[in-house]
């Protein structure tokens, strides 16, 4: 996702993109191939690529550059639109894959003898739903493939997102668009946010541990707190 401007290079002004255009798409996809063929020859070079099957001839420096050299003037496709119903419906979208594990705990149906119950979307058939039972073990295997492996980032931020300047960029643009804080001083009358740990988690959960866990309607209340007492001792002199 790329925003549709973004700060001078003093950093004193917001600069837009033109109304009804974002990038050259042409310009991008050349520039993509350019640095993806650049950065492939490099790995290439630091003995970083492995061939294997029908492709290990690639191996030989001279059949891999014969290989890329097509790849050169063909014109590679970048595929770039605005959002349909606005930025938010994007982030929404994509929030859904990258702040997500590989399954939700309401699609697990049963755990019973070493076997894992879970629902699954069969695209194939009109994207009916269906049950799959696995073993345990096979279960978790799946599941870990889908655990980016040591070293790999889920998410690359550039430009005013960079982690190191996040925080002091985005006040900036906020404050040159006429935007208010992201996050206001609070104001007298404003909700608290010390909650002692019973209030907080009944803000996250809904879970009360107040809550009478009978009757689910009395609230319980602390009247005293009792000191301990140690066991009394017997004189048997």
């Amino acid at each position: 996702m790329v925003p549709g401007g973004g700060l001078s290079p003093d950093g004193t002004r917001w600069i837009s993109c033109r109304p009804g255009f974002f990038l050259p798409v042409r310009v991008l996809s050349r520039l993509f191939r350019r640095l993806f063929l650049k950065y492939l020859e490099k790995a290439f070079d630091a003995g970083r690529l492995q061939f294997l099957g029908s492709l290990q001839k690639l191996a030989d420096p001279a059949q891999f550059r014969s290989y890329l050299a097509p790849l050169e003037q063909s014109e590679w496709v970048v595929y770039a639109k605005p959002p349909f119903a606005g930025p938010q419906q994007v982030l929404d979208y994509v929030g859904r894959y990258t702040h997500r594990v590989a399954i939700s705990n309401n699609r697990l149906r049963d755990v019973e003898d070493g076997q894992v119950t879970f629902d699954w979307k069969d695209y194939r058939h009109n994207h009916r739903q269906k049950k799959m039972t696995l073993s345990a073990e096979e279960f978790i295997r799946r599941f870990l493939i889908h655990v980016l492996p040591e070293g790999f980032q889920r998410i690359r931020y550039y430009g005013f997102l960079a982690n190191r300047y996040r925080h002091d960029k985005l006040a900036q643009c906020r404050q040159l668009l006429g935007m208010p804080p992201s996050d206001p001083e609070p104001t007298p009358g404003d909700e608290p946010t010390d909650y002692d740990y019973q209030t907080l988690l009944e803000k996250l959960t809904g879970s009360c541990l107040r809550e009478c866990p009978i009757c689910h309607q009395g609230r319980m209340i602390a009247v005293e707190v009792l000191a301990p007492v140690g066991p009394s001792l017997i004189d048997t002199s």
